[in-house]
């Protein structure tokens, strides 16, 4: 995911990448919307990192780069790296990357970080990725990974966004997640994908916290409310909804996980969109 976010540091030459970074090529560039857009990038042999982490991007240019957290929405074992962007039209990055063509260079630290990750989580039964908007970036990454359907009996995606354009990623992430010669077979029974809109009508209205709350998402899932026992929650969006939710999971006796203590839930707070 990524857009504004607290992650962003400057370095002096710009036409070379500063220590700790790559320079990695463009290979592919989709607009979804006036506002969404996602790229792939060469992958260099020295870049590791974990489903779901995210990774600082700047783009060569006349002037100091700005760097941005964005995560990985490609899985760990793809041989280029893609991500998910919001378009800021004043922003200090997002501006000029949103024009990127194939055949431009990329700087992309190699330092990977990140919160929704499978190892902050203990061990359940059923793995809840809740997101709104470019919040789905780290889970596109997550459900692609063998690892998340050999840790879960079900792995549940929700997207929520305010129109239903909006919510094209996702779409397309879920059928190349089912249609993927490595997890398909296992995603075909495992994953289920809910898309939700705010604004627009769709097949299912409402935010993700309501229809929790409401037990509506489960009635759709044929399932049970969610339980601390046996189920785990990521999540990743808008610092609204990270409050929310986190409220929500709160109140429902969940507890919030991390890197020295795993929980039943986690939040990534690296980013706003």
């Amino acid at each position: 995911m990524s857009s504004k976010n607290n992650f962003e540091t400057n370095n002096i030459n710009s036409t070379t990448p500063p220590n700790g970074a790559l320079t990695e090529q463009i290979t592919y560039v989709k607009h979804y919307t006036d506002r969404l857009f996602s790229f792939r990038t060469s992958r260099s042999s020295s870049l590791r990192f974990r489903a779901g982490e995210f990774v600082m991007i700047g783009l060569p240019g006349n002037q100091k780069p700005i760097f941005r957290a964005y995560s990985i929405t490609s899985p760990t074992w793809d041989e280029e790296l893609e991500f998910y962007s919001i378009k800021v039209p004043d922003g200090p990055l997002t501006s000029r990357l949103q024009k990127i063509k194939v055949g431009d260079e990329i700087f992309i630290r190699k330092k990977a970080s990140g919160t929704v990750v499978l190892s902050t989580l203990i061990p359940g039964k059923n793995l809840y990725l809740l997101s709104t908007g470019t919040g789905i970036a780290p889970f596109a990454s997550l459900i692609r990974e063998p690892e998340t359907y050999e840790n879960y009996q079900s792995v549940i995606l929700t997207h929520t966004c305010r129109l239903k354009a909006e919510l094209a990623y996702g779409y397309d992430i879920a059928e190349a997640t089912y249609t993927d010669p490595l997890v398909g077979s296992e995603a075909k029974n495992k994953l289920k994908h809910i898309a939700t809109t705010t604004r627009e009508e769709s097949p299912i209205m409402g935010r993700i916290t309501k229809l929790i709350k409401s037990n509506r998402l489960f009635d759709i899932l044929d399932g049970n409310p969610l339980d601390p026992k046996i189920d785990r929650v990521m999540v990743c969006g808008s610092m609204d909804f990270l409050r929310d939710s986190k409220s929500m999971l709160n109140n429902m006796g969940f507890k919030e996980g991390s890197h020295r203590e795993p929980g039943t839930y986690v939040v990534e707070r690296a980013f706003v969109d």
